[in-house]
């Protein structure tokens, strides 16, 4: 019986490890995200600052002008990042919670989630890229 309950703490030891493992992937894929809308933010201003000064430099337009999404888009990104990785840690201790309790049910909410949300940014993207050409 003894060597039974020490199997089941190893077993839910590498389980625990597998959790936070998959913790760490969504934090990791939150900080990417949030990076990549940094980035198209800043690209965003470095591209409206240029226009501008070279408005003011010559009567030529280099770099068509901006709607104003791709700042937008960045912010949206940003959000979307730090989201995730509320999400994640939500179902890190959810996940914890069903395995020392021995109850554990897979879901796939949070990854059709994020699919859907990835999908719309990469939609919305397309359509600007088009339309900004």
């Amino acid at each position: 019986m003894n060597e039974e309950k020490r199997k089941r703490r190893v077993l839910n030891r590498q389980v625990h490890m597998a959790n936070e493992r998959t913790f760490l992937a969504w934090i990791r894929t939150g900080i990417g995200v949030m990076a990549f809308g940094f980035v198209v933010v800043k690209y965003a201003l470095f591209v409206r600052q240029m226009s501008n000064i070279i408005d003011k430099s010559t009567s030529a337009v280099i770099f068509p002008a901006s709607h104003g999404y791709s700042a937008f888009l960045g912010v949206l990104l940003v959000a979307l990042g730090a989201i995730m990785c509320f999400l994640g840690y939500i179902r890190y201790k959810k996940v914890e919670k069903q395995i020392d309790e021995e109850t554990f049910i897979p879901t796939s909410v949070l990854d059709v989630l994020l699919t859907l949300s990835v999908l719309a940014v990469g939609i919305f993207l397309v359509i600007y890229l088009i339309y900004s050409i």
